[in-house]
């Protein structure tokens, strides 16, 4: 079977030409983002799988669930997936279109972890070098992973700065243990 990230591609694409030609990436962005959790649902995953059900309904069933969210062009993205058997792929969907969105905006997210808070300064300090170091503009959000012990962890899309000092205990390991 092809991979999720294939199958889910050219939805992905096709949602975001659209949501570019009509000036909604942000609207688009924040549809899928529901379709997508709402799609994890377990209630609403069986929904999706019943045989029963034609795929007018699902399509009806999942847009009602959305009904706030939805964007013109919207239900005819659900009713194409839904045609194809694919609604079980909006969440990777949802990731590949933001993976879009943010390369057009010239955005990045970006999540440091780190063992102990930072401060305010210590977060304005650290996005105004990543937003150097990117060429981009950042938004940052930050968590907690006390596990860490020190240090940072910083991640962008697949990048991972490991800067913390777990990270470093195991290179370490590694390196005497070879």
């Amino acid at each position: 079977m092809a991979e999720i990230s294939t199958l889910a591609r050219p939805y992905a694409k096709a949602a975001f030409d659209v949501a570019k030609a009509n000036g909604q990436l942000t609207g688009w962005s924040a549809m899928l983002r529901s379709l997508a959790s709402v799609a994890c649902i377990p209630e609403v995953q069986s929904l999706v799988n019943h045989v029963s059900l034609s795929t007018a309904q699902k399509v009806e069933q999942l847009v009602a669930l959305c009904t706030e969210d939805m964007v013109a062009g919207g239900e005819n993205l659900v009713a194409t997936m839904a045609e194809n058997s694919r609604l079980g792929l909006l969440p990777e969907v949802f990731e590949q279109f933001e993976t879009l969105r943010l390369a057009e905006e010239q955005t990045a997210d970006v999540v440091i972890s780190t063992a102990f808070a930072l401060s305010d300064a210590q977060i304005k300090t650290l996005s105004e070098k990543i937003t150097k170091k990117l060429n981009r503009a950042v938004q940052v959000s930050t968590e907690l992973d006390p596990s860490l012990k020190g240090g940072i962890i910083i991640r962008y899309g697949d990048t991972v700065i490991d800067g913390s000092v777990r990270g470093r205990l195991v290179k370490l390991a590694e390196a005497m243990n070879s």
